[in-house]
Formats: C-alpha cells, structure tokens, sequence
C-alpha cells in the first residue's frame, strides 16, 4: 500500500473539484493514494452491535462455550441470525484474480478462475476460521497461548471489523458490506435497486420529487442494513445526478435528516480514481496498458493505465500509473432521454455514437494512446452495466451469473457482434431478455452507443469485462487506509517491515 494513512498520518482532505479531464500528474495519482474518505463513515449514531459480537474476547472460547454458541446458533437458525443468508462472495484487491490459485492458501473452483467472488455459502454452514475455535485444516485447533496468531496477514479484530461502500448515482442505488481478508475481502451483504435519481435532470437541471421518494426509500433500506450488520467504518458517495441537479445538496440533507445517512457528492476526478482502484486487480499481468471505461448514468469515466514501467507491479500498486483521464458529461440515462431509448433505429444509434464521441476529443493525450495502442499491448477493461450485460448476451446465459461475467475476456469482434445484436433487437425482446431487463431495456443502448464511441476512438484487440466498480474501490480504500493487508501479529505483537523501517 501507498498511504500515508496507512502508518496512522492524517489523512489529507479531499482534492478541490477538479475539471473533467486531466493528467496523472495534475494530483490525480497523489489523490489516489491519500483521500480515503470520512474518518468515521456516514452512518449517524452508533448502530447496534449483536450481542455474540459484542460480547466475545479475543481469546479462543472454550470447549464449553463452544457447545453452548453452537446451540443458540441452532435455535436461531444461523450464526448471525439471518437464517444462513448473509452473502459469501471473496474480492481480491491485491493481485489478478487468474492467478489467486497459486497465491491463495486455497483452491478455488473452476467456474471462479477468471472471477474474484467464492461461491455463496451454503444456508446455515460457515466455512471453518483458524484461530477460532475451529480446526485449522490440519487436525488441530487453537493452542493455549495462541490466541492472537493467525494465519495470513489480517489480524482477527480486523476479520470482524466490518466495512460498508454506498454508491447512490443517477440510475442505481448499491451497497456493499465486507469483511476484509488475506487477499482482499469477503462480501457479507449487498443491495442493489434501480431508483433512477437523475430522471429528468438533464432537461430540467433539478431532481423529482417521485425521483428523491424512490432514492430516500432505498437508503432507508441501506441504513437498516448498516445497522443490523454493525458496521463501523464506511464511505457513502453520490455521483453526478447529485452534481448535476441544482436541488442536490438539499436533496443529501433530506437524505441526513430522513434516514439518518450522511452522504457526500464526490467530484468527477474522485469518481475516476475509485473506479480504477475497485477493478485493477483485473489487469493484465503482460499488459503494457489499459483503457478503462464507467459508463454511468450520468457520466462515463474514461482512464489511461499506462503500464510501460510497471516493473512487475500489480494490483492496486497499478493505481500509480494513471497517466490521463477525463469524465464525459453523457450517460445511459441523459443520453437516453435526449436521444430515445425505446425505439432505436439505426440513425438514433448513430446520433447517440456521435453525441458521445464530440466529448471524447477533450481527453488529453488522446494521440499518445493511439501511438500506445498500436503496440498490441493494450486492452479494454469496462466496469458498467452495459459491458455486463454484452457479456450476459454473449455467453446466453439464462440467468445473469456473476461468476460467468466477472473477469471474462470479449475479443473486439464479439463486442461488436453483440452492439449489432442489442441495436437490431426489438424493445419487447430487450424487455423479455433475462440479462437485460424491463429496467433496463430502454438504457442499454444508450450504453452501446457510448461504448461504440470509445472503441471506434481506440480500437484495442480484448476488452475484460467487469462486475465491480465504485464499491469495490471504495473499500479497498478504506481497508489500505488501515493498514488491513500491511499488518502481521505473532502472539499479539505487530512485526515485519513497517514503512520507514528497513
């Protein structure tokens, strides 16, 4: 990790909003180490802790104690209550998720090899925890004396302390709760709902009132979740329905005041650097290069990774190389309205392609990434609904699977196979497609049309595909923020090299 918050330094304040387009070496990459956001999250008031959470002690329990948690744990129908719900999905944020079955201590299945979430758990089975009371996978349990030594490099408080990222922008609201781990971290709870914020904004420059009741309901929902689940540290952002509209900040105190969350609106350069620092951990390793791309709503963000001296880093060490960016004003949502998205013939398409290619000459650098390009090293890595749901339609997947989108590799010729297939689809058969959806029907070619325009700008021979986002980057953030991955404890001293210190 490169924070300076890591070793316990105060944490800079957030950079001023920056223009929508700039260079690496405008603050942008100093930015992507340093801001990490609030220090003590969003959630107002201290949310109540279970009581087997509260009340446990660093040392193992005992062989009684055991047997008495296994028994309330049986009456209540799982370990935290929920009847086996709680997701069980694994984030790698410190390496390439290819290669996680030979760095990771174990085997994932097949289907996992080019994602980076494990299966979810199986109802009411938990998967055994060294140092926990539970076997270590060797035979033998804790040893008296060892309460505080682990395996891995995330000390035992940590894999308790519980993480959460909320990402409120024009189309969707999304939520994450993990866990962190050795290499990354686990997910223990999600929400998604589209609420479409920024519905009528471009037109009208302010947020609905239909539009702010359906957003407020869903954070309401995020707020419940938090609470249950008693999250301690977390970063709440709105994107650019909030930057754009004139009613934004009374809307994020309407937000405090109904449901107790305390959100910030993000700039666009902040946007782009979670971006990059929730997806690097899909870059590839021989890779000289990469464009990546958010399409959002209301923005897209398009950043230039540029790899040429990478000196073997990887991972979220990858984050230092941004070398240009910019922030386009279009998005599924405005590009959609002002176009139509019901009905799209193919001289719509092509007014959409062009309207968000004007915005595309402002990127800096713009030729240095063709030159770039022409080596054959560079590729795509999009994170967005629309590059999902390409990949969705390609594999002809009969239910959207994570596992099958997340890290799968499109060749330039399948990825204009299937813009061609959703723009000759019929909106009735958008609607009946079950990648795609009533929800979405009328935005996802918005998002080709977008999609087109980068690549007919900088055509690179793959595009990774991404299931993961502002989120994800937000709590690798905040985990690097504190020391999560950086950290090893032996009978309860910290050792190993400390930054500073040979």
């Amino acid at each position: 990790m490169h924070s300076a918050s890591e070793n316990g330094a105060e944490r800079p304040a957030p950079p001023a909003a920056a223009s929508s387009s700039g260079q690496a070496e405008s603050g942008f990459a100093s930015a992507l180490q340093a801001e990490t956001g609030p220090a003590n999250g969003g959630l107002q008031g201290k949310a109540d802790v279970p009581a087997d959470v509260r009340n446990s002690s660093d040392g193992p329990p005992s062989a009684k104690g055991q047997k008495a948690k296994r028994r309330r744990n049986r009456k209540r129908g799982g370990k935290n209550g929920s009847g086996g719900r709680e997701q069980s999905q694994k984030f790698s944020a410190l390496d390439n998720p290819s290669e996680r079955q030979a760095n990771h201590s174990e085997s994932l299945p097949a289907s996992e090899a080019n994602g980076a979430y494990s299966r979810p758990a199986v109802p009411g089975r938990k998967r055994p925890v060294p140092g926990k009371g539970q076997p270590d996978g060797r035979g033998r349990g804790p040893r008296p004396g060892n309460a505080n030594r682990i395996r891995g490099s995330v000390a035992r408080q940590d894999n308790r302390k519980l993480y959460a990222a909320l990402d409120l922008g024009t189309n969707n609201c999304r939520l994450l709760i993990a866990r962190p781990e050795e290499r990354g971290f686990r997910v223990v709870d999600a929400y998604s709902r589209i609420v479409r914020l920024g519905e009528g904004v471009g037109a009208h420059k302010r947020l609905s009132d239909a539009a702010m009741d359906r957003a407020i309901d869903a954070l309401a929902n995020c707020h419940r979740k938090l609470a249950e689940r008693g999250v301690e540290r977390s970063r709440l952002i709105a994107t650019e329905a909030c930057r754009a509209a004139e009613n934004g900040a009374d809307f994020i105190s309407r937000v405090q005041a109904e449901t107790g969350l305390a959100l910030e609106i993000v700039n666009r350069e902040t946007e782009a650097r979670l971006a990059v620092a929730g997806c690097v951990s899909l870059v590839d390793q021989e890779a000289e290069g990469v464009i990546l791309f958010d399409i959002g709503g209301g923005s897209s963000e398009i950043v230039w990774l540029d790899l040429r001296n990478r000196c073997g880093a990887r991972g979220y060490a990858l984050t230092r190389f941004v070398r240009s960016w910019i922030s386009l004003p279009v998005g599924v949502v405005n590009l959609a309205e002002r176009h139509g998205g019901v009905h799209v013939t193919p001289d719509i398409f092509e007014a959409m392609v062009s309207d968000a290619a004007e915005h595309l000459a402002a990127f800096s650098l713009g030729e240095e990434l063709t030159a770039a390009i022409s080596s054959g090293r560079v590729h795509m890595l999009g994170t967005s609904g629309t590059v999902t749901t390409l990949a969705g339609v390609h594999f002809g997947l009969k239910r959207y699977d994570r596992r099958r989108v997340d890290g799968a590799w499109l060749e330039n010729t399948q990825v204009g196979a299937m813009i061609d297939r959703l723009r000759d689809m019929p909106y009735e058969e958008r609607v009946e497609n079950p990648c795609i959806g009533a929800d979405r029907a009328d935005l996802v070619l918005a998002g080709c049309a977008i999609l087109e325009a980068i690549r007919r700008r900088w055509s690179c021979s793959r595009l990774r595909v991404a299931d993961r986002g502002l989120r994800e980057g937000i709590l690798t953030e905040l985990m690097a923020a504190d020391g999560v991955w950086s950290r090893r404890k032996t009978n309860g001293r910290q050792t190993g090299r400390q930054r500073g210190k040979p």
